[in-house]
């Protein structure tokens, strides 16, 4: 065991990402932590989830993450265009590194041409992109610390529960589909590739890829096979802009240079294949889920929208600070509630990994790897919808 008494942690952001952590954090005791410090680029929102969630310091500048002697762990949750950069800094602070989803992206070199969205060529961001995502990679290999990729599907107990049926049955995934849609995002800066580095797809489609490509690399390992991804064809657009302003009442998705909709096929070199799909132009919450077409067995696993309970209102009244369900814009009539919200979509056994791969010194289920090649088949995709034929990443 680490001679450590408690691990320390900072957060960069504190946006919903943030939150979603530290609520989970909040609900784990296994290992004691300490919030050290958390930073943001306002004051009144970093003082607000200082007094929320206990932390013993706030501020706006990163630095004072780095030039902490106590904190073990900077936790990153601020938009990924900042990733890389903060990423390198708290290695090379000999920090150990928590990174939400994605990874990093293309968000623009001298002399691009604005938007970079509408101009930039796909070709030219996946071939800068593999450019800095390699050289990241070679910094955390020789970094001495862990890198963690906080991608919650992979803990989801339902993601979980497949992959412990994968292991045991040795089973063959044959097809497997995966989806996150909603109405859009809550983000000012969800509309702009500068920012976000993609749409709908980078943002929300990186969750149900990621699940699925961990549970093929499960399912290869339990064969003894080894099993990559042989070629990436997708197919995106941005229908919200044809919209009335009528028409676009309910939906909260005002893209700019980026897409709205996305749908990518993946095939692996066993000759299996994924369909990946994803979209801001969903009503009634969100939709979460990744099923497995198995040669012996069929799987489907449900993040949200799930069936545990059911409620119907007449009115609001009263359920101002009750949480009933992300993304809906009314508590009126019959809803499924988020019972849980943490545990059922991963968050919690997300962050108690985390917390204990750096205590007792071990590997975390969701680490590099992964958020590296997620990222490469997110930009193989966007590659693929502008040129219209199949990437091999």
């Amino acid at each position: 065991m680490n001679g450590k008494k408690e691990i320390c942690i900072g957060v960069a952001g504190a946006g919903r990402a943030a939150e979603l952590h530290l609520n989970a954090i909040k609900r784990y005791t296994g290992v004691p932590t300490c919030l050290k410090h958390i930073i943001a680029r306002r004051f009144e929102q970093v003082n607000e989830m200082k007094e929320r969630y206990g932390f013993l310091e706030a501020s706006l500048d990163y630095n004072d993450l780095l030039n902490d002697p106590e904190i073990d762990i900077i936790d990153i949750c601020t938009p990924p265009y900042v990733h890389e950069e903060m990423i390198i800094k708290a290695l090379r602070a000999r920090k150990h590194v928590i990174c939400e989803k994605p990874l990093s992206g293309y968000f623009g070199k001298d002399g691009d041409i604005e938007p970079i969205g509408n101009n930039v060529p796909k070709s030219v961001m996946y071939d800068e992109l593999l450019k800095d995502v390699d050289n990241l990679k070679n910094i955390v290999e020789n970094s001495n610390r862990k890198f963690m990729y906080a991608e919650n599907f992979v803990y989801a107990p339902s993601i979980t529960k497949a992959a412990e049926i994968l292991r045991e049955k040795k089973s063959r995934i044959l097809y497997a589909k995966g989806e996150e849609s909603l109405k859009g995002s809550s983000s000012a800066v969800a509309g702009e590739w500068n920012k976000t580095g993609g749409g709908t797809f980078i943002r929300t489609g990186a969750h149900p890829l990621a699940a699925i490509l961990w549970l093929k690399r499960v399912e290869a390992e339990a064969r003894g096979e080894n099993i990559t991804v042989k070629s990436v064809f997708a197919d995106m657009g941005c229908i919200t802009p044809s919209l009335s302003d009528y028409d676009h009442r309910h939906i909260a998705a005002r893209p700019h240079d980026v897409e709205d909709n996305g749908t990518v096929i993946i095939t692996f070199s066993d000759e299996s294949k994924a369909t990946i799909i994803a979209t801001d132009v969903l009503l009634g919450g969100s939709r979460n889920y990744v099923e497995l077409y198995c040669n012996d067995a069929a799987i489907y696993c449900t993040l949200t929208m799930n069936n545990l309970m059911s409620t119907y209102f007449l009115d609001e009244d009263r359920l101002n600070d009750v949480y009933i369900s992300e993304m809906l814009p009314s508590k009126i009539g019959w809803n499924n509630p988020f019972l849980e919200d943490e545990i059922i979509r991963g968050y919690t056994d997300e962050m108690r990994d985390f917390i204990e791969s750096v205590y007792f010194d071990r590997e975390p289920r969701s680490s590099f790897d992964l958020a590296y090649d997620s990222i490469k088949i997110i930009y193989a995709a966007y590659k693929s919808a502008e040129i219209g034929q199949a990437v091999e990443p």
